[in-house]
């Protein structure tokens, strides 16, 4: 089972809705039972990095997204905020994050138009299983901040607006990505597709 983590800053219903058509068994929740339960948790984002943090820490999920990730390595998603969160620090309010990955949040320079809206090239790197095997692909980006992790390899997935920035991240069971998988038509449901097959202990293709 896939918790989706529901919090005032998200947008759970729609990551939900591209579970239901997936086939996957998924639930919307900020029950820390069902978080701990569960065989993977997906955190998704809209708004901003602060607000994130704030929604979590007044739910008192900030403790129990540790135990379960860090402690129990239940596998983990963040898609768009739910990326930027990963990371140490966002200029985005100033804040500190969760701290999963190390690395800072930051603004896009002048020079391109802020936010980044629409389709986007993705180029994958690495051997990490969600993206082993897979080729250049097209994604739908809402983001005026990108992620910067401290370690290249932490970076399984490479865009470019202004400059390269780090578009997917992946390391060990932590996973996130600054594109809205459930909004990037087939390529993004497939990426969703691998990562509900890892929680299943299913063979990724």
């Amino acid at each position: 089972m896939i918790a989706v983590i529901d919090y005032k800053a998200g947008n759970g219903p729609s990551v939900k809705n591209a579970l239901d058509h997936l086939g996957e068994e998924a639930v919307l929740t900020a029950d820390p039972d069902q978080i701990l339960g569960a065989d993977g948790i997906i955190l998704p984002g809209v708004g901003s990095a602060d607000a994130t943090m704030e929604s979590l820490r007044e739910l008192g999920l900030i403790e129990v997204l540790n135990e379960a990730v860090l402690n129990k390595k239940t596998l983990f998603l963040g898609i768009c905020v739910g990326m930027q969160v990963l990371l140490s620090h966002s200029e985005e309010g100033d804040c500190d994050t969760l701290g999963w990955i190390p690395g800072q949040v930051k603004r896009f320079e002048e020079g391109v138009r802020i936010p980044q809206m629409g389709y986007n090239a993705v180029r994958f790197k690495g051997d990490h299983p969600l993206v082993q095997g897979l080729k250049e692909d097209y994604f739908y980006f809402v983001n005026s901040y990108y992620a910067s992790p401290d370690c290249a390899q932490d970076t399984a997935g490479e865009a470019e607006y202004g400059h390269p920035f780090c578009a997917l991240i992946a390391r060990d069971n932590i996973m996130g990505s600054q594109f809205h998988m459930e909004k990037s038509g087939p390529a993004g449901l497939d990426l969703l597709k691998r990562f509900c097959a890892m929680t299943k202990g299913e063979a990724v293709c």
